[in-house]
């Protein structure tokens, strides 16, 4: 069985549980992964020692946007000085 989730990491959140979290995609529900193994082994009461496999490949990443940062050059701040002393 093959199934797609979101994966988001924040490692800076506020909350531990904020800081890795998976959703489905389509209802951005956090997945039960006992429960997903569970229908697959079946109904049937009792104890079951299985096996699980998890290979994980990114189809895609993206990345947070930062803030965008400006730089002023000394000349730039004395300009602007100048301005205001005219003024």
């Amino acid at each position: 069985m093959m199934k797609h989730y979101i994966l988001n990491l924040n490692p800076t959140a506020k909350h531990e549980w904020d800081r890795c979290i998976l959703r489905d995609p389509l209802t951005a529900k956090r997945p039960d992964i006992a429960k997903i193994i569970a229908d697959t082994v079946g109904a049937d009461t009792g104890s079951y020692l299985v096996s699980v496999n998890i290979e994980v490949t990114v189809l895609e990443q993206a990345a947070v946007p930062q803030a965008e940062q400006l730089s002023l050059s000394f000349s730039d701040l004395n300009n602007q000085s100048q301005l205001r002393e005219v003024a």
